[in-house]
């Protein structure tokens, strides 16, 4: 099967042109395709802890399937550092992005994980399911984060939402801010959590037993609503 694969920013002088057509045995993956150019292009293996992966415009990770005519878009971190907000479907690597935003001059770097719990209100949970309106999503996760440096004076922030399915223990949303001090650091990761849950059009369905409900969210600001009774608020 072919794929359509893209490459932007150090990546496109690396491979010394803009898009590829490469050529996969039916059923390959993302990684696969990595691999190949891990050997082809010099230097691509080094950048790979800190590529973003999209498949036909949506982020992806290494493990997704690929289909003939898909579209691969290879993603170098923004501005010479990593990807400061992403919207995925497979499973958050806390670790991965802890490590990739540390820096020596930091002297605090606070994690915040949404975890899936297993009950709401003392009803037992079988799941949950985010969706999101994600171009808007992944637009105002960008301010909130430009917001945060300005206002706190943090060195750099990380948020990962993660959409679709997940399971009971499972990460839905990953914050990470690093700072020079930890006061500034503590304050920023609750403040873009809290603004998150207000303003960042991603919604959560509960599955229970005896059927399913999209969860009762924060109201939008009223600034932003349609009428004084938005029926569908942001919701975590």
């Amino acid at each position: 099967m072919r794929i359509r694969v893209l490459f932007f920013g150090l990546l496109k002088d690396l491979a010394g042109r803009a898009n590829d057509c490469l050529d996969l045995p039916e059923g390959a993956t993302v990684d696969e395709l990595l691999k190949h150019y891990s050997v082809s292009i010099p230097h691509f293996k080094d950048l790979l802890p800190s590529v973003a992966l999209s498949v036909n415009r949506q982020y992806a990770g290494p493990n997704v399937k690929l289909k003939a005519d898909d579209e691969v878009a290879l993603l170098p971190p923004v501005s010479g550092g990593t990807p400061r907000v992403l919207l995925v479907r497979e499973k958050i690597d806390t670790q991965g992005a802890l490590e990739s935003i540390k820096r020596p001059e930091d002297g605090a770097a606070v994690v915040f994980e949404g975890v899936v719990r297993n009950n709401t209100r003392g009803r037992p949970t079988l799941y949950l399911e985010y969706e999101s309106y994600e171009d808007m999503a992944l637009k105002e996760l960008g301010t909130l984060v430009e917001q945060a440096l300005a206002q706190f004076k943090v060195r750099d922030v990380t948020i990962i939402h993660r959409l679709g399915r997940l399971e009971i223990g499972e990460t839905s949303v990953l914050i990470v801010v690093a700072a020079a001090h930890r006061g500034v650091a503590f304050d920023a990761c609750r403040w873009l959590i809290d603004a998150l849950k207000r303003t960042v059009p991603i919604w959560k369905k509960e599955y229970f037993e005896d059927g399913a409900v999209w969860a009762d969210g924060e109201p939008f600001p009223a600034d932003i609503r349609a009428g004084t009774h938005s029926q569908r608020p942001a919701s975590k």
